[in-house]
């Protein structure tokens, strides 16, 4: 039973869940920071199970869809290792998204919010299950290449703002900064991860590794990285924080632009570690930065 629950579990990719969990109420903090009154706890507790399930739903779809081909590319997740059946994975993600939206909801109406606020959020929620949905499903925008890169780091990006529009805060100049960062990064990573499965995808995706080649698609990840560090930067230069607070985001500068290296030697797993690490660090930092 406890192999079980474990490999539902990791269904869900736990370590993707750790990242979309913290995100929400980052957003949230963000974003009311220069609002009045206090800080919305339960209804953005529940905002953030709506998203945890709705990750673990996603992953969990996406494993489906992808059972044949992670025969190779990753024997050891649930469903090519045989712990969970399809047909077992199917129910569990029916009632993950059931869990997901009942959350989200539930969230609406704690909080009681105006229309607007109602609307920003619940148009976030329901663009973001389309993306999910399309992305494995419909014009299965996962085998397009950079669309579906796109497409996923869309996805990542939202729950910052998903979060930030719980508590009214959608137009809040820094919560688009945090997007920006975290959208760019993770794009580079999902090339990155692209460039490690290239052939295990051949024959059922086509990716951007394909038609560009593993390196020119290396250098541009890379890019984008720069990217996500001016946007990481804006904040500190344009305010609300003050420019010296920026040594608070040294960990994550310094993880960014040291991936050169294995960027150039091809050693992808590495890099798409150290990426998420890196946006988990920036995260924090804006945190610490914001309480100095």
């Amino acid at each position: 039973m406890a192999g079980a629950s474990g490999a539902y579990v990791a269904l869900m990719r736990p370590k993707n869940l750790v990242l979309a969990g913290a995100t929400v109420p980052l957003g949230a903090y963000f974003a009311s920071l220069e609002a009045t009154g206090s800080f919305p706890l339960w209804p953005v507790v529940l905002h953030t199970l709506a998203v945890l399930f709705f990750t673990g739903a996603g992953n969990a779809m996406n494993d489906i869809k992808d059972a044949e081909i992670d025969r190779t590319a990753h024997p050891h997740r649930p469903l090519p290792s045989g712990t969970i059946s399809v047909a077992d994975a199917k129910r569990f993600t029916a009632l993950l998204w059931s869990l997901s939206v009942g959350a989200h909801i539930a969230g609406l109406v704690l909080i009681d919010p105006g229309l607007e606020m109602a609307l920003s959020t619940a148009g976030i929620y329901v663009l973001a299950v389309v993306l999910m949905v399309t992305y494995d499903h419909g014009p299965a925008t996962k085998n397009r290449g950079l669309l579906g890169n796109i497409v996923i780091s869309l996805l990542v990006g939202a729950v910052i703002l998903y979060g930030a529009s719980s508590v009214g805060g959608l137009m809040t100049p820094l919560v688009w900064w945090i997007f920006g960062v975290v959208f760019l990064t993770n794009l580079a990573r999902e090339m990155v991860k692209d460039c490690m499965d290239m052939e295990a995808d051949v024959g059922s995706r086509t990716t951007l590794p394909m038609s560009m080649g593993k390196e020119k698609v290396r250098m541009l990840a890379y890019v984008l990285l720069m990217g996500a560090l001016v946007c990481l930067y804006m904040p500190f230069w344009l305010g609300p924080l003050r420019f010296g607070e920026l040594v608070y985001q040294t960990p994550a500068i310094l993880l960014l632009i040291t991936l050169n290296g294995p960027l150039y030697k091809g050693q992808d797993a590495l890099v798409a570690g150290r990426i998420r690490l890196a946006m988990l660090a920036g995260l924090l930092s804006f945190i610490l930065a914001l309480q100095a």
